[in-house]
This record gives C-alpha cells, sequence and structure tokens, in this order.
C-alpha cells in the first residue's frame, strides 16, 4: 500500500445552477483521505460556495451548504478533521456567481 499526499485544484469552480464542479473522484477499491478543502472568493462581490460528497451507491451530502464568502475572502471547508472517501465517491464543488471561486483540496490517496 503506497500512501500518496496529493492535491488537486480548481479555477472558476461552476455555478450552482445544478452543475457542480468535480474536484475529485475516489480511487476504485480503494480509500482517499480528505485533509482539507480551501475555496478562494476572487471577486470585488460576496458570493455563497457549496460542498458535496456523493457517496457510490449512496447518498449525496452536502459538507457545506452555501457558506459566505466575502470578497476576496476564503473559507476552509475542512481543516483539523478527517474525512474518508471510499473507492468511486465523488467530491464537486459550487459558487453563487460565475467565476468567482477557486478551490484547492489536500487529499492521501490509496489508504
Amino acid at each position: 500500500m503506497a500512501n500518496d499526499f496529493k492535491s488537486v485544484s480548481k479555477t472558476d469552480v461552476a455555478i450552482d445552477r445544478g452543475a457542480f464542479s468535480t474536484m475529485y473522484t475516489g480511487l476504485s477499491a480503494k480509500e482517499t483521505i480528505l485533509l482539507e478543502i480551501d475555496m478562494a472568493n476572487t471577486t470585488v462581490g460576496d458570493i455563497t460556495v457549496s460542498i458535496k460528497l456523493a457517496k457510490n451507491g449512496g447518498d449525496t451530502v452536502f459538507l457545506v451548504k452555501a457558506a459566505p464568502i466575502p470578497a476576496g475572502g476564503a473559507l476552509k471547508a475542512i481543516s483539523g478533521q478527517k474525512i474518508v472517501m471510499e473507492a468511486l465517491d465523488v467530491l464537486s464543488v459550487a459558487a453563487s456567481a460565475a467565476t468567482s471561486a477557486d478551490c484547492l483540496v489536500s487529499l492521501l490517496e490509496d489508504v
């Protein structure tokens, strides 16, 4: 078992009108530990952001729903806690305005 620290990023995440930007899909037959999810407001106006986890063959749950981020601000959605992603779970994010948010996810793969 090779544990690999990784990060994935996305600029201009999807606008929350039913479409979310996929940040990460869990490896087949492996677990992944989410270590931190950071989102930044890249605009001069206030926005809200949502983060959800779709469990493979199960429920889709919000980790954060419509959390406010002021202009130029940031949100640490997960920090200091750990969330387990199982095989083929999907982590996705969205913002209330188009081209208004960037996202960075830090994780430990293949655990």
